[in-house]
């Protein structure tokens, strides 16, 4: 499953609990994000996770336990500069778009100021049934002064680098997190480490986000891909009045991406800020996704019941034609590069890879001159070579590429697990003519491994290519 590609389909929208809902379903072990939630005190045994059916579709519905959540995110206990306000202080609502009876689930506010509970995505309810925890559109403001505690995004961001997460846990959940509060200080006119969720907002917040980073990090795609997410349209209404769908802060967090978006057809809020921030920063291209074969298929469940279609969102993981073509001629893509910042280069790889390329790399060089540069290699099939030398000259500061034909032989390969006392490790298996000729385990699962148990990485290694000798082995 690892080093894939990975698409979102969000005909319906999205949201973090349901992307949570779908990485799940998709095969992503709920061990995992239980550790990253351990990490930062949130505690595992408040992911609630079933199964349920949307409109004739199976899918994961994840909710969060709310309770005691001042205990967790530490609130402050003031009014002001809040998210997800209501007219008497006691609401958190959050729901994709208003709903009539109170059902919705999502950020924003309910009039009585009653509605808790544990929906995701943004929108208001009209009754004291609204469900949810979250970043609405103003700052806290109460008509009755009752407002709840709320914490500091610059609190959060202290809380998660001190966490102990896994390197690209943490650089993943910091990168969602920020682009949601850049797009709320933008729009209220404050600084990023003056925004604040009230502390219910907060937890389910740092849960979804937290818990999709773990998820994504360990899926380790190769390239990311959504062709559009759909955002609803209409108003909503919140602590200051109406303003429109889709929301203020996702629409804004997808501007600033660059991101693609589609109206869907609804009357409703769709797309929820942190469904938005989580899309921005995993997307390495706004496209279809590319020509491949699908492996495993994840779908994720909103809470409310959609009119017209099932509320969901689908993640499909597939291994690009590119990358499963195995022997056969490619064409090697090249540009050499003494002008370009070393922060853009990941990125480079990435929408490479994403336009179709079978695989890219970084080597030093010097030009002429002396000067230190980067040669970029890319090989890619034919059918994608135009798409990946665009790719090439669109994302580095190269005016031209040079490529040339070039052969390849690979070996069949697929990926097993196999049980270590420190839980479980995936292992890259490679055949020939059906004979195992090398198995490798896979880095990062022995580096959380390793550090989740407090052992030498070598250890975790060693384990795992035991398990696998003793239990695989033979078999082949």
């Amino acid at each position: 499953m690892k080093g894939l590609h990975l698409h979102f389909d969000c005909a319906s929208g999205i949201a973090g609990d349901m992307t949570l809902g779908a990485l799940i379903d998709l095969g992503v072990p709920v061990e995992v994000i239980g550790d990253a939630l351990d990490r930062i005190g949130a505690g595992r045994d408040r992911l609630r996770v079933r199964r349920v059916v949307k409109a004739g579709i199976a899918a994961v519905d994840v909710t969060v336990d709310v309770e005691d959540a001042a205990a967790v995110v530490g609130g402050h206990g003031e009014t002001g500069h809040g998210h997800g306000e209501t007219e008497d202080g006691h609401g958190h609502g959050h729901g994709h778009g208003e709903t009539e009876d109170g059902h919705g689930h999502g950020h924003g506010e309910t009039e009585d100021g009653h509605g808790h509970g544990h929906g995701h995505g943004h929108g208001e309810t009209e009754d004291r049934h609204g469900h949810g925890h979250g970043h609405g559109h103003g700052h806290g403001e109460t008509e009755d002064g009752r407002g709840h505690a709320h914490v500091h995004y610059a609190d959060i961001e202290r809380r998660l680098r001190a966490a102990g997460l896994d390197a690209d846990v943490e650089r993943r959940a910091l990168d969602m997190f920020d682009r949601v509060a850049r797009a709320e200080a933008k729009l209220h006119g404050t600084t990023v480490a003056e925004v604040a969720f009230h502390e219910v907002g907060a937890l389910d917040s740092i849960v979804d986000i937290v818990g999709t980073a773990a998820g994504l990090a360990w899926l380790a795609p190769a390239s990311v891909t959504c062709a559009a997410v759909a955002v609803g349209h209409g108003t909503l209404r919140c602590a200051h009045g109406i303003l429109p769908v889709p929301a203020p802060a996702a629409l804004e967090i997808l501007r600033d991406a660059g991101g693609v978006t589609t109206d869907g057809g609804l009357a409703r809020e769709l797309c929820t800020p942190t469904g938005a921030a989580i899309l921005a920063a995993a997307v390495t291209a706004w496209t279809p996704a590319p020509v491949g074969t699908p492996l495993r298929v994840g779908w994720g469940a909103g809470d409310v019941d959609l009119p017209d279609r099932a509320n969901v969102v689908r993640l499909v993981l597939s291994r690009p034609a590119a990358a499963a073509a195995g022997d056969g001629p490619l064409w090697r893509i090249e540009a050499n590069l003494d002008d370009m910042s070393p922060e853009l280069c990941s990125h480079a790889l990435d929408r490479a890879l994403a336009a179709g390329a079978v695989d890219a790399w970084w080597t030093p060089v010097t030009m002429k001159k002396g000067r230190p540069a980067l040669q970029l290699t890319v090989l890619a099939p034919t059918a994608a070579r135009d798409a990946v030398v665009g790719a090439v000259l669109a994302e580095t500061t190269t005016i031209g590429v040079r490529f040339d034909p070039v052969e390849r032989r690979v070996l069949d390969r697929e990926v097993v697990a196999v049980t270590t006392p420190y839980g479980p490790i995936t292992i890259k298996v490679a055949r020939a003519a059906g004979q195992v000729v090398n198995a490798a385990p896979e880095f990062e699962d022995c580096r959380r491994a390793a550090t989740a148990a407090a052992v030498p990485l070598k250890q975790v290694y060693a384990a795992a290519m035991a398990a696998w000798t003793t239990t695989h082995r033979d078999a082949t």
